[in-house]
């Protein structure tokens, strides 16, 4: 994705910022950056194979949580998947 495309779909981020957090990202190898020496510079960016592995995680993960704020909707308070929970004692 060109430099371009992620500074309009970030809205209220400095280029300096989002540059400076795109080398961040860089560096811990989420992403790579492709300079082509044209004119104007074209930079592109990219997520890496680690990257992809995290993001198959992370969809995991939102799947689990979207599972349990469903069926924590259709439980009672005060019980978690049937099971009542104690009743705690307050602090004086």
């Amino acid at each position: 994705m060109r430099f371009g495309v992620l500074r309009r779909q970030v809205e209220g981020i400095s280029a300096r910022v989002l540059t400076e957090r795109l080398r961040t990202l860089e560096e811990a190898r989420f992403i790579y950056r492709h300079y082509e020496p044209t004119i104007p510079p074209a930079v592109t960016y990219g997520i890496t194979e680690c990257m992809k592995d995290i993001q198959k995680v992370l969809h995991q993960l939102e799947g689990l949580s979207r599972k349990w704020q469903d069926e924590s909707t259709n439980v009672p308070a005060g019980h978690i998947a049937g099971a009542k929970l104690p009743q705690m004692a307050s602090r004086p």
